[in-house]
């Protein structure tokens, strides 16, 4: 499965650019010419990698970034931007950009950066979010609304498995052979037990 970059760049053509490079290196790419509708696409859509203008209409690409990592989202964020000032790039990063890459660019330094960060942080997808729902998957909690709710480990993997299939639907036979171990034994009613204490 092709890893999916989102890319936030009011400049039409060079939208179009970095989307004709990205997907000739084999990426699938959305983009958008302004932030309106990442957190839906954040939710809806498994994406491995924002890359943000800092200059998008009405607001600084900072306080978007700001505001997804305030509601958890922990996906990785490249800033492309023409503020190139010392200040400006510390501002990006300590937002929780990744990287800071300033126009002109280079595109093959863009790919390389981009790879880099794909690399790193390709295994450290630290939390799954949906709705007002996330799931903090090193430390396995649960927030509602960010505060925590207690579930058993159980409820957390049938959660976590039911909001990644969240546009199928799920047969109680799929969900136990996902969520227990294979050496675990089960009652073919726990499922349904499961889901109501979820609901």
């Amino acid at each position: 499965m092709k890893e999916l970059i989102v890319v936030i760049e009011d400049e039409a053509d060079l939208l179009e650019l970095m989307e004709y490079t990205l997907r000739k290196e084999g990426y699938d790419v959305e983009g958008f010419l302004d932030a309106s509708r990442i957190e839906g696409m954040l939710d809806s859509e498994d994406v491995a990698l924002l890359i943000v203008d800092r200059n998008l209409p009405g607001i600084d690409g900072v306080d978007v970034v700001k505001k997804l990592r305030k509601n958890f989202y922990q996906t990785p964020v490249i800033f492309v931007t023409a503020k190139t000032e010392d200040s400006h790039k510390i501002e990006g990063l300590e937002a929780g950009a990744d990287d800071y890459i300033t126009k002109p660019f280079n595109i093959a330094e863009f790919i390389l950066r981009v790879k880099a960060v794909l690399k790193r942080t390709g295994g450290e997808r630290e939390s799954v979010k949906y709705r007002d729902i996330t799931i903090l998957l090193d430390s396995r909690q649960v927030l509602i609304d960010n505060k925590e709710v207690l579930l058993t480990k159980l409820e957390i993997n049938l959660l976590h498995e039911l909001i990644k299939n969240k546009n199928n639907a799920l047969s109680r036979e799929t969900l136990l052979s996902s969520v227990w171990e294979d050496d675990e034994a089960f009652q073919s009613r726990t499922v349904d037990v499961a889901i109501k204490r979820l609901k």
